[in-house]
């Protein structure tokens, strides 16, 4: 069968190092194990500016904090905010229909140097730099870690340059779950040395008059994140970027010779956007069942911008079981760029479909594809501005496998 074959494939490269099971490393932060509010919590409501950051400021390992809907004042400036593994901090909107808004200023939160730490039903609107920012204050060998983001809500942020609705920079074991990033300038989620990550279940939408340069981003040194069940809607000029551009002195660990390595995006919805996915300096990962419309350039790039003696050249991606529907306008399949080691991607089981000219399907790829599938109709059906079905039984086990 296809998909045994394709399997046994991917089997082989992790055999070979060039892909490591991430998946199966990721499953329980994913669940939120070892993040998980104790039963027993002692639990602050506060309804104002004032008893929140005093709050903060007191918070204990196991304390929840719930801030009453409203408007509230943004440039907090959380340090050492450490919970436990049995006793989280948790810091939550009082009522998850209303939550309450941070609104305007340079960066909405910034957490430096946090651990076992939850976050939930909280709105950021209208920052000039970044929503929320989370990070290792600089010191790169105790990074932020522990973190779980849920339900949080970021838009409106920049609008242009290098302003980020999520920043996280040296920060491990980390989830972002069933969240929203609408409107941004530089990248929804910008990961920089970032270890051990599951973004799914989020929502990332494309404003007018916004940069948008990519959707999540994982570079600087980025190892094992994983990225499924989200749907990007006219999200960036790079939809998912897996890599990057960063500077040397900011990569955790220092001294690596990539720019990310071990990232899989799975079960992701792509409609617009310049490219789905661009490969920019990685060294390894994968882009599975993930379903494509209508992407306005590219499907995909292979591009290398740090160019440092002895970095790789991006590398050993696998492209495989995604379902894309294009029009015949696109100006190419896979952008290559120099300094690049295309020949090392893999490309198998997919299925292309060009919705006004058929017989222009089959694309042109930087190596051969492996059984694809060309010239067929998978009968995509939008029931929603961020939800399609497949109506074609063949077409069913390509692309997102259920619907996220």
């Amino acid at each position: 069968m296809k998909t045994s074959r394709l399997f046994l494939a991917i089997t082989c490269l992790i055999a070979a190092g060039i892909v490591t099971p991430i998946v199966d490393n990721l499953a329980a932060a994913g669940e939120g194990d070892g993040v998980t509010a104790p039963f027993s919590a002692t639990t602050i409501t506060v309804r104002n500016d004032s008893e929140f950051r005093e709050a903060v400021r007191r918070a204990q390992p196991g304390m929840v904090i719930r801030i009453q809907s409203g408007q509230y004042k943004s440039d907090v400036w959380i340090e050492n905010l450490h919970g436990r593994q049995d006793a989280p901090i948790v810091i939550e909107g009082a009522d998850p229909q209303n939550p309450p808004v941070f609104v305007g200023g340079s960066t909405g939160w910034q957490i430096s140097e946090g651990s076992y730490i939850i976050l939930r039903h909280l709105h950021f609107r209208g920052q000039k730099v970044n929503g929320l920012n989370i990070d290792d204050g600089g010191s790169f060998d105790t990074p932020a870690h522990h973190i779980r983001l849920e339900h949080i809500v970021v838009e409106d942020v920049g609008p242009v340059g290098n302003c980020d609705g999520i920043k996280l920079s040296g920060v491990t074991d980390f989830v972002v779950v069933n969240c929203r990033v609408e409107g941004w300038g530089g990248q929804a989620i910008d990961m920089v040395g970032c270890h051990r990550g599951v973004i799914e279940r989020c929502l990332f939408k494309g404003k007018k008059g916004f940069s948008q340069d990519t959707g999540p981003q994982a570079k600087g040194g980025s190892t094992q994140i994983v990225i499924r069940q989200c749907r990007f809607v006219d999200a960036a000029k790079r939809c998912v970027q897996l890599g990057g551009s960063t500077g040397l002195a900011f990569f955790r660990p220092q001294g690596v010779l990539y720019e990310a390595k071990d990232l899989l995006v799975e079960d992701c919805l792509f409609v617009g956007g310049e490219a789905a996915v661009s490969f920019v300096g990685v060294d390894g990962a994968v882009f599975r069942h993930n379903t494509i419309i209508r992407p306005q350039v590219w499907v995909a790039r292979i591009l290398q911008e740090t160019r440092e003696p002895g970095f790789v050249p991006s590398r050993n991606g696998f492209f495989e079981r995604n379902l894309i529907v294009f029009r015949s306008d696109l100006r190419d399949f896979v952008n290559v760029g120099p300094y690049t080691a295309p020949e090392t991607f893999r490309f198998a089981e997919n299925w292309w479909f060009c919705e006004d000219r058929p017989a222009a399907s089959r694309p042109r790829l930087p190596s051969p594809e492996s059984e694809g599938v060309y010239g067929q109709d998978p009968r995509l059906r939008q029931v929603d501005e961020d939800r399609w079905v497949v109506e074609n039984p063949a077409a069913r086990d390509f692309g997102v496998r259920q619907n996220p």
